[in-house]
């Protein structure tokens, strides 16, 4: 643990942001998994599944969580399977 008061700071404000960055990564894989199911399924509501993966898929690549090429790929490649 640092001495430092701004790097004690840095610490406790690196942690909490990297959960919150964890939590919402791991909500746009499961919104893009749960499209990828359903469109591969040919469920009914496959549409609904794939506009939320495609809401987070550009939530996260505004945050910089991933890269907006990565978004952009695995968006063309949910919209190719619709």
């Amino acid at each position: 643990m640092p001495n430092i008061k701004s790097a004690i700071k840095r610490v406790k404000v690196n942690t909490k942001a990297n959960a919150q960055n964890a939590q919402a990564k791991s909500a746009m894989r499961t919104a893009v998994k749960k499209a990828d199911a359903a469109l591969t399924a040919k469920e009914e509501n496959a549409n609904e599944l794939l506009t939320l993966a495609v809401k987070s898929l550009d939530k996260a690549a505004s945050k910089g969580l991933i890269h907006k090429n990565a978004a952009s790929r695995q968006k063309a490649r949910l919209m190719k399977k619709a």
